[in-house]
């Protein structure tokens, strides 16, 4: 059958083989993406956070995904540092991760990224000083109100994008660091979005893609 095979082919035009080798590179090349991208997010096991350090500070911790990584953080047993602009919410999440893992410490620090940064990042600095920071989630931002084209994208929310986005992730990333550097060990998570990787300069939101690529 394979001789078969082979006769046939011989009797295409010129082009179809490297077509036909083209295709099947590129078939072997999403099939083992699909794998890799199985293994990493269902089958590899999940790593011990614990080793890097005892807590962990959560940015943008009140909703959402920040909220979500507080949680499952508290449930590995690691206390937290969470950072938010809602005085109200951040206590209100405290409590509940309090309540729900009693031995957990947490830690609450207000500030307003679309505002002072500076001064916001300083009350960072001071509450983590002296705790074995391992875990740093970046994961606080801002996107559009609505989709909108780059044109149409106002000076404001043009101000509040690259400050919140990429300012305020790339000053506290800059004030955790050093506590991991001196002990040698730590772990950063910079949350993107799929707005900057499945729909490449997505052009209702290319702004927001491009800080959070």
């Amino acid at each position: 059958m394979d001789l078969c095979f082979l006769d046939k082919l011989k009797d295409q035009p010129f082009y179809l083989l490297p077509l036909l080798i083209l295709g099947s590179l590129t078939a072997l090349k999403f099939s083992f993406a699909l794998l890799q991208w199985v293994y990493v997010n269902f089958l590899r096991q999940g790593k011990n956070l614990k080793k890097y350090g005892s807590w962990a500070v959560v940015t943008g911790a009140t909703d959402g995904i920040g909220k979500g990584f507080a949680f499952q953080l508290a449930r590995k047993g690691i206390n937290l540092v969470i950072v938010g602009r809602n005085p109200d919410k951040l206590k209100e999440v405290s409590d509940s991760i309090t309540a729900k893992y009693g031995k957990v410490e947490v830690k609450t620090v207000v500030v307003d990224f679309s505002g002072d940064i500076d001064s916001g990042v300083t009350r960072i600095k001071e509450t983590i000083e002296g705790l074995d920071v391992g875990v740093l989630i970046n994961n606080v931002g801002v996107s559009y109100p609505y989709a909108r084209f780059f044109h149409e994208v106002d000076a404001e929310l043009l101000r509040n994008l690259i400050k919140v986005n990429v300012e305020g992730t790339t000053k506290v990333t800059q004030a955790v660091l050093p506590v991991m550097l001196k002990r040698k060990k730590g772990a950063i998570v910079n949350i993107g979005s799929g707005a900057a990787i499945v729909i490449p300069s997505d052009p209702l939101y290319a702004v927001y893609a491009a800080t959070k690529a």
